[in-house]
């Protein structure tokens, strides 16, 4: 097979950076709105917190469904049927401010509250993108990946912050504002739809494996040789993300509201630079794990951030709680590609949008049962700050689980 070592030479690759950077920028946007639209309709912290633990249970059945299939029925269906959900869960929140219909909007739609990857996008681009570029690329293809997408989530905050302050002051009123911005997130899973129906049938797994060979293979959830360490690793990132559902963006974004009244604007401009600052951290991991290795870079790079993280509630002002967060981003993300490559290269090549879905699952599900036990204190101004503290250290016990487990383990390709 023809493997790339220059995301230019295939189209297919550039649609993919395209599409996920449509997609972040709408979900960079959203979170910093959610919580406070949530806010402006009437719904207590409780209501909150439980609407954004359905939403990632929600995120969590349909990735789990759609990337168990998407190598055999097709990637490029799976794709446009998660684009329709986006659009689905979009116009829905747009439209009306019944908790009964938000919910139900908020399970069976794609929403992002975190302004992270939600639903089935990310596994099944991230097997097509695998098959493009030889194992020792790869990393550095995912870390250009995940720059495009946290470069389009900081752009989203920053256009979202100015946009709904800008209609603010022109005597819109907030929960119009609000709304505009959920329209425009509805508009972005259109554009969606019809960017993945032009992808290539190249990136498809039959394009690999024959179509014949995938039909018949109906392991459990996808998996086959791989199903052991899949799973493990599943548990891993369910701790990590559990730890990271208590201080998701749209919830920091709240926090900063109400602990230091920093307005849209700022909120935009601060999750802005979190963003970039992420994202540009994510190429300085491919440099690192081809010195230290995948699983090295991992751990390594995640300790101090989880550090940092649990000093930002303590900081007594807006500037140095917003300089420690910084600082964070800065190399929070590091683990990202690294991790993503990892997975890839423990598993076989008709296994992968599988393995990075249920992974992918798995995270979704732990970060699902965090916000509906955040709310309660993220409706205390004397008890939110512990949200940081308890995401931080939760985070720490992920760091020395996975070096525990994992350092003895080489992946086949020989790519550590």
């Amino acid at each position: 097979m023809h493997r790339i070592t220059d995301p230019s030479d295939n189209a297919g690759v550039w649609l993919l950076f395209t599409t996920r950077v449509v997609r972040l920028f709408a979900y960079g946007a959203l979170s910093v709105i959610l919580v406070l639209y949530l806010a402006e309709v009437g719904l207590s912290e409780r209501e909150i917190g439980l609407l954004l633990t359905m939403t990632l249970i929600g995120d969590t059945g349909i990735s789990l469904w759609i990337t168990t299939r998407a190598d055999r029925i097709g990637r490029k269906r799976m794709l446009i049927a998660g684009a329709a959900l986006m659009v689905l869960g979009g116009l829905v929140f747009a439209v009306t401010d019944n908790f009964l219909l938000l919910l139900f909007a908020a399970t069976v739609g794609v929403l992002s509250p975190s302004g992270n990857e939600v639903g089935p996008f990310l596994a099944v681009e991230q097997a097509a993108l695998t098959q493009t570029v030889a194992a020792e690329q790869r990393t550095r293809l995912f870390a250009w990946y995940h720059l495009a997408g946290s470069l389009a989530t900081a752009a989203g905050a920053l256009v979202c912050g100015v946009l709904v302050q800008s209609l603010q002051s022109h005597h819109v009123p907030p929960l119009q504002s609000f709304r505009v911005v959920l329209f425009a997130y509805a508009a972005a899973g259109v554009l969606l739809t019809i960017l993945f129906t032009r992808l290539s049938p190249a990136l498809e797994a039959a394009a690999i494996v024959p179509r014949e060979s995938l039909l018949s293979r109906r392991g459990l959830l996808g998996l086959y040789q791989s199903r052991g360490v899949v799973m493990k690793l599943s548990a891993l990132f369910a701790l990590d993300a559990f730890a990271g559902g208590f201080v998701l963006q749209s919830i920091i974004a709240f926090w900063f509201h109400v602990r230091f009244g920093a307005d849209p604007a700022t909120l935009g401009g601060i999750f802005f630079g979190a963003n970039l600052l992420a994202g540009i951290s994510g190429l300085a991991a491919a440099a690192l794990a081809r010195r230290v290795g995948l699983l090295n870079t991992m751990v390594f790079t995640h300790v101090p951030s989880n550090l940092l993280l649990i000093l930002v509630p303590l900081m007594p002002t807006l500037s140095l709680a917003v300089a420690v967060l910084l600082l964070r981003f800065a190399i929070s993300q590091m683990d990202v590609p690294a991790r993503q490559s990892y997975t890839a290269a423990l598993v076989s090549p008709d296994e992968r949008s599988a393995a990075a879905g249920i992974t992918g699952v798995a995270r979704t599900t732990g970060a699902a049962l965090s916000p509906v036990l955040a709310g309660p204190l993220l409706g205390n101004p004397t008890l939110s700050g512990g949200l940081f503290v308890i995401a931080g250290s939760l985070k720490l016990v992920y760091d020395g689980l996975l070096y525990r487990l994992f350092r003895n383990v080489t992946p086949p390709d020989g790519v550590a």
